[in-house]
């Protein structure tokens, strides 16, 4: 009878345990690892982006008046008033114009540098270095100096001097002021576009033209269906960075034109800059904050999303 008790017993409670899983196993390690190394990232998307634009909207439903101290709620009272804002339109209107011009010289211009300097010739890492040297320069230092010799007797109008042609005071003529402004940024900056579009031209076998050779196609129908299809993830790339530091440009329009002559260079950013620190219109210019943002992500998305119908490799 004790003998048949036992065998009961043991077959009611089963198997003994193993020992307990340790909680810090590989893979949990490998996570923490992982997550360790995006904190910073993530901190400061948090702190410098994510917040400041929840702060802006925040911002966008109130009058903030610094000198008397108030901060009233006005809802949607600032974004009403930017269909009431005449000036806005004439806003738009220079912030689209600078944008379309600076995009089309910016990459016309990097594509056909990086398109000169691939050839196999003597002297291009000279022009190269000439060429990029302007992306590394500081800002300010290179609008003041363009400031100089864009003057009415200044570096520009000398030259021309010399051939006998009477040069118009650049950057207070309503139709030159804009179109300066525009060739300081592209020379500012065409250095970048160039470098990435050199770097992708290089990245194109050159079996494909030697094949399209030997079939009779002329240098021009290889740059538009080899060339161009090749390097459009580069295009892509540069379109964007350059459409959105274009909507962003602040400095130049500050040191050469500060918006004139008139509003003929005033840009939404400057604009911005206007209703919110001089005229003291904080709610109002976090509300233009909030409307530039949205004509950045627009156009953004947009870009993205017409890269399937002319980037090569997307479906």
């Amino acid at each position: 009878m004790t003998q048949t008790d036992t065998r009961v017993g043991s077959a009611v409670a089963g198997p003994t345990p193993g020992p307990a899983r340790p909680f810090w196993t590989s893979r949990r390690r490998d996570q923490l690892t992982g997550y360790l190394f995006i904190a910073p990232q993530l901190l400061g998307s948090v702190v410098f982006v994510i917040l400041p634009l929840i702060l802006v909207f925040w911002y966008s439903l109130h009058e903030w008046n610094v000198l008397a101290g108030t901060f009233d709620f006005v809802g949607t009272d600032n974004y009403k008033a930017l269909t009431d804002d005449s000036n806005l339109g004439g806003v738009l209107r220079a912030t689209g114009l600078f944008s379309i011009g600076l995009v089309v010289l910016n990459l016309g211009l990097a594509l056909l540098l990086a398109v000169l300097l691939n050839q196999r010739l003597r002297g291009t890492i000279l022009f190269r270095t000439l060429f990029f040297s302007p992306v590394v320069v500081s800002l300010v230092a290179w609008t003041i100096v363009w400031g100089f010799l864009l003057q009415d007797n200044g570096g520009i109008n000398g030259l021309l001097d010399t051939i006998g042609v009477d040069g118009p005071n650049w950057l207070r003529g309503e139709g030159t002021a804009m179109v300066s402004v525009i060739v300081v940024q592209v020379f500012k900056n065409v250095g970048l576009n160039m470098v990435l579009f050199l770097a992708a031209l290089q990245g194109v076998p050159a079996e494909l033209y030697e094949a399209a050779e030997v079939d009779g196609a002329s240098r021009m129908r290889q740059f538009w269906r080899i060339t161009v299809p090749l390097i459009s993830p580069t295009i892509l790339l540069t379109s964007i960075i350059t459409v959105v530091g274009s909507l962003q440009v602040f400095a130049q329009i500050a040191v050469l034109t500060q918006g004139g002559p008139g509003a003929s260079t005033t840009v939404l950013v400057y604009y911005l800059y206007q209703q919110a620190f001089q005229f003291h219109h904080f709610g109002y210019g976090a509300t233009l904050s909030i409307l530039l943002f949205v004509i950045v992500l627009a156009l953004t998305v947009l870009q993205w999303q017409m890269r399937k119908r002319w980037v090569f490799h997307e479906s």
